[in-house]
């Protein structure tokens, strides 16, 4: 039976002006990575990602998610966890001459659509493998109505060592029609113990992005009306370009963790 430790985690910085009602979380004070919340994401565009790991996970009794990044053989590794899956991510299976594009039709752990999405973390600090925190639609694509195919919500973004972060939109899916809306960069202010906190409120009128309780960033449109499922993620680079790691990457310190203290989300009370 997994154990639960009890650990003070800080209050969340809920927009104000609003009435918030927490519906999900995970503070990750157990001693295993809760499985019933979190699947590892393995695919990417319907092909194994190799360094898309399935360890690199884990909770270290204090209240907190590591994300690790980790060398084996001259390749390296990290995690991608997810509530949810994308149909583009699932690999194909055989269908006589034919290939069907999803191999399995996956329950997922949690979907949701509106209220206030929120994570507080600790940066990675060596070069060469990025974080992020967002949300993604299963069928995102599908249409040409990003209303109801839905929108790949970036809630937060960081590529590089220099305390700047991302917010970005993506609908349309990812090809001849893909369309985003960016903020830029957007500087961290320093903080007293390292961790930042980024938080999305998605309603029907558009979305806004906070850092550190302060707005950073907002989309009037377009609002995906579908429900949408929670990523945590890291990516290592060059990958996608080849099978080697980035020069970057292989300069790399180890060990390196993205840090979570936890993720929650919300329903506004009207």
């Amino acid at each position: 039976m997994k154990k639960i430790n009890q650990i003070k985690h800080v209050k969340s910085l809920l927009p104000s002006g609003k009435k918030w009602e927490l519906i999900w979380s995970d503070e990750f004070d157990g001693d295993a990575l809760d499985r019933s919340k979190w699947d590892f994401r393995l695919h990417l565009m319907q092909q194994r990602h190799k360094t898309f790991a399935e360890d690199g996970a884990e909770l270290d009794g204090k209240g907190n998610l590591l994300l690790k990044l980790y060398e084996k053989d001259g390749q390296f590794y990290s995690p991608h966890l997810q509530t949810g899956s994308n149909f583009m991510d699932r690999p194909g299976e055989a269908y006589g001459k034919f290939k069907w594009p999803i191999a399995k039709i996956e329950q997922p752990k949690f979907m949701h659509k509106y209220g206030y999405y929120e994570c507080r973390c600790k940066l990675p600090t060596q070069p060469g493998w990025w974080a992020a925190f967002w949300l993604q639609s299963p069928t995102i694509g599908s249409t040409l109505n990003p209303v109801q195919s839905g929108v790949e919500v970036d809630i937060m973004e960081n590529f590089t060592r220099d305390g700047i972060v991302y917010h970005n939109n993506h609908w349309n899916g990812y090809g001849l029609d893909h369309q985003q809306a960016a903020s830029g960069e957007r500087k961290l202010e320093d903080t007293p113990d390292g961790f930042h906190v980024f938080g999305l409120d998605w309603s029907r009128n558009g979305y806004i992005y906070y850092v550190d309780g302060k707005e950073s960033w907002r989309v009037d449109g377009p609002v995906s009306d579908c429900e949408q499922f929670v990523l945590i993620s890291t990516e290592c680079n060059g990958y996608r370009e080849g099978d080697t790691p980035s020069e970057e990457l292989k300069k790399a310190v180890l060990p390196d963790c993205f840090i979570v203290d936890y993720v929650r989300v919300f329903d506004e009370i009207v």
